[in-house]
């Protein structure tokens, strides 16, 4: 196994799938480098420097830069995977999805359903989302639930290199829609990552960690404040059986019911805001499904329902902490 960061995996992967397949096509905004780029068009490779290299290799018909235009961007895609191409769009930040509903929500993501199954739209929309970079109100949003909610698209949150190219992988092999969300505190860490042809499949949650005292449940970044959480209760004898789905749409929602009815106990962990995020259609789901298993009520450790704010301290304040998820684990552990 090799080790690599996370934004490496996603670029390696890039680069192993279009050698593979010639109707992949990647577009995004300064994906190449843009124009006065020091050092060649190919410098940058993107502002997460996640398709770095493509240009020189693929060239200007598979690599293109766009105008700074998400609905443009997006639809393009929609267009491209009609047509009988692979796209991979890149928006910057998730939080830019706002401009481009129309061509997700309305086009891309009904596309099979409106014309009776008789096409297929592979284009796969990579974004970078999440808290903790300073980048304020309109560059920090977690919008999984947004997308999550949307019939006809698969939403995928990779939280370790290796889930990376597992997925990332799958989504460009298949003949669907995929969300592809990328958590901007994620690029940097490393770890070990599979060689050879790869591939995760969709609704098929990992179980980070082993326990029967509580499920905890966690995507993204939140899955490593989770790991913090469930050492230190480890220590003391708390066993915590931390479960990442990896693909909010489908949902592996066996693995959550299989492991509340073992532990009784239920805390999910969710960077969105409170009202209508994952952790609350996760509650609903184990209490109509699971009901009968639980010990106490089930818990969300989420962000405040607010807007993000740019001060440092307000910002940690804003994202879920692991003090916060112990808190959770003790007041269920300790429900009468």
């Amino acid at each position: 196994m090799a080790k690599m960061m996370y934004r490496d995996a996603v670029l390696s992967t890039l680069f192993e799938e279009m050698e593979r397949d010639e109707s992949i096509v990647v577009l995004g905004e300064d994906v190449v480098g843009g124009m006065g780029t020091p050092g060649g068009p190919e410098a940058i490779g993107g502002i997460w420097s996640t398709s770095t290299g493509l240009f020189g290799k693929f060239g200007a018909g598979r690599v293109i830069d766009t105008p700074i235009s998400e609905s443009a961007i997006v639809g393009a895609a929609g267009g491209l995977a009609l047509t009988g191409k692979r796209p991979v769009a890149e928006l910057m930040f998730a939080d830019f999805i706002g401009v481009s509903l129309d061509q997700i929500w309305n086009q891309i993501a009904k596309f099979r359903y409106m014309f009776g199954g008789k096409t297929r739209c592979p284009a796969v929309i990579r974004m970078a989302y999440g808290a903790g970079y300073n980048a304020a109100a309109q560059h920090s949003q977690s919008v999984h639930h947004i997308l999550t909610g949307m019939p006809g698209l698969k939403v995928v949150m990779p939280s370790t290199p290796e889930d990376v190219k597992g997925l990332l992988r799958t989504a460009l092999r298949g003949d669907d829609p995929v969300i592809f969300l990328e958590h901007k505190a994620l690029y940097g860490i490393e770890g070990e990552v599979p060689e050879g042809d790869y591939t995760i499949p969709f609704a098929h949650a990992r179980q980070v960690r082993a326990g029967q005292d509580v499920t905890i449940v966690a995507t993204g970044m939140m899955v490593g404040i989770a790991e913090v959480a469930a050492d230190a209760l480890a220590e003391e004898g708390i066993g915590c059986d931390l479960i990442d789905p990896r693909t909010t749409s489908p949902l592996d929602e066996e693995a959550i019911l299989d492991s509340v009815e073992f532990t009784g106990r239920l805390v999910v962990v969710d960077e969105a805001p409170p009202r209508c995020n994952l952790a609350t259609d996760i509650c609903a789901i184990v209490a109509e499904k699971a009901f009968a298993s639980l010990k106490a009520p089930p818990q969300m450790v989420t962000a405040p329902h607010s807007p993000i704010p740019f001060a440092r301290e307000l910002e940690s304040a804003y994202i879920p902490s692991s003090d916060a998820v112990e808190a959770a684990v003790r007041k269920v552990l300790n429900y009468r």
